[in-house]
């Protein structure tokens, strides 16, 4: 019987440790969860196994090294774990949210005081929100795990193919020399697994389509993807700028700031701080960002909550607009992310009067493609430019790029074929969980 390879991804966030295990071997999840509450108290870990009921466990995580030790514990537990030794793993993925302009595709980490973790290191004033705790768990897995490989997994690495006259701003160039100021892009991995699978969808090449692909979530980013590269997108220097997300604001007047600095006496990093942490959905609403929330306090009245899905809806709709002039010719609008996938309103407002530029959204296909799942077509039969919601899959993306490299057979993604590029990828799980997740709502 062949050795199974087993690959542990990481995501790691400021208070949290997201995870994920995949037999490469027999192409399936084995086992994910997360840890939440990392220095805060009362931290705890949500383990979940197909087939197996969710499996909730407090304990005090004081650093992301402790996170990094609970998470293994639940991995090995006699109960409720999937692996007998964690020296089972084969390999570790871990996402980065920004690297630079150094790095073009995921890489092998090499070692804890190699190039690798001081360029990332180097690159965190860049993504102060991010870089910083990414680095914080690559370190503390590579303290668990010393003996495996792990592998940095970029989210602007999708993104490198972005034309100068996109990723410049109109700023003084030496800024650019000097310190690198320039558009970046984010949720790379998201953004490129919907765009292979829309192609596919499309029954087209994944190098012969322009899609505006919209990752909705907490973080809210689109890109222009044209010929199967990302040629523009709203994310720019660092995740705060675009359209209106959870907590952050996106597009705003630069010159809010020195005057909001000046009539509250705050310094520029708590401004920056209320921007990135107390804006966006929140800002507007005083308390909500979960769009679950907005969507039925509005329904019962709550008119900050109706402004903030009339502003969201609204920013989605000129983007879409803008990328569609970007590219000149669009084959499909695609949807993602948690809001992107579930919240059927939100998509509605912002769809709706777009026959002008060939979108035409089918109201019913709409209400019913609410799905973590199942792959949508949410457009008319007639509209000439498809509407397509695509649960993304960032993990995967994850899991094959550690592999290939792990292999040597890994390259940046215009040279590289994922598994589900093909027409014949079916993704068992997903495909059961649909099917479960149906028969729940014919009962109901």
């Amino acid at each position: 019987m062949p050795t199974e390879t087993i690959i542990l991804t990481i995501n790691t966030g400021s208070s949290s440790v997201k995870y994920n295990v995949y037999n490469w071997t027999t192409k399936s999840v084995i086992a994910s969860g997360v840890v939440e509450r990392i220095g805060m108290g009362h931290s705890f870990i949500k383990h979940s196994v197909p087939h197996r009921p969710v499996f909730r466990l407090e304990e005090s995580c004081p650093d992301h090294t402790s996170a990094l030790t609970l998470l293994v514990k639940a991995l090995t537990d006699d109960d409720v774990g999937v692996l007998t030794d964690i020296s089972l793993i084969n390999a570790v993925g871990h996402r980065v949210v920004h690297g630079g302009e150094k790095f073009v595709k995921s890489v092998k980490i090499d070692g804890p005081n190699g190039e690798v973790l001081k360029t990332l290191k180097a690159l965190s004033p860049l993504a102060p929100l991010h870089n910083p705790v990414n680095i914080i768990g690559i370190e503390a897995a590579m303290h668990m795990l010393p003996d495996v490989p792990h592998i940095a997994v970029m989210d602007t690495a999708f993104h490198q193919t972005l034309p100068e006259h996109a990723y410049f701003y109109a700023l003084p160039f030496d800024w650019y020399t000097k310190y690198h100021v320039r558009r970046y892009g984010f949720h790379g991995t998201s953004h490129l697994y919907v765009s292979k699978r829309a192609a596919v969808m499309l029954g087209k090449s994944p190098f012969d389509v322009n899609l505006i692909t919209c990752h909705i979530g907490n973080g809210v980013s689109f890109t222009a993807v044209k010929n199967g590269v990302s040629v523009d997108h709203s994310m720019g220097f660092t995740p705060l700028e675009g359209l209106v997300m959870g907590t952050r604001c996106g597009d705003i007047d630069p010159a809010i700031i020195p005057f909001i600095c000046n009539k509250e006496q705050i310094s520029v990093r708590q401004c920056e701080t209320i921007l990135n942490k107390e804006s966006g959905i929140k800002g507007i609403t005083g308390k909500f960002v979960d769009r679950r929330d907005v969507l039925e306090a509005a329904k019962n009245g709550n008119k900050r909550a109706q402004l903030a899905i009339d502003i969201e809806s609204y920013h989605i709709k000129k983007y879409i607009g803008a990328y569609s002039a970007a590219l000149g010719h669009v084959d499909a609008v695609v949807f993602t992310a948690g809001v992107g996938e579930l919240a059927y309103p939100i998509r509605e407002k912002a769809l709706t009067d777009l026959e002008n530029i060939g979108i035409i959204l089918d109201k019913e296909r709409n209400t019913k493609a609410v799905s973590r799942y199942h792959e949508s077509v949410i457009s008319t039969n007639d509209s000439p430019v498809k509407i397509f919601v695509i649960p993304t899959d960032e993990e995967l993306v994850f899991v094959e790029d550690v592999v290939a490299i792990l292999e040597n057979r890994y390259d940046i993604h215009t040279n590289f074929s994922y598994s589900f590029e093909s027409p014949d990828y079916i993704n068992t799980m997903r495909e059961e969980a649909y099917n479960k997740e149906q028969k729940e709502r014919s009962i109901h």
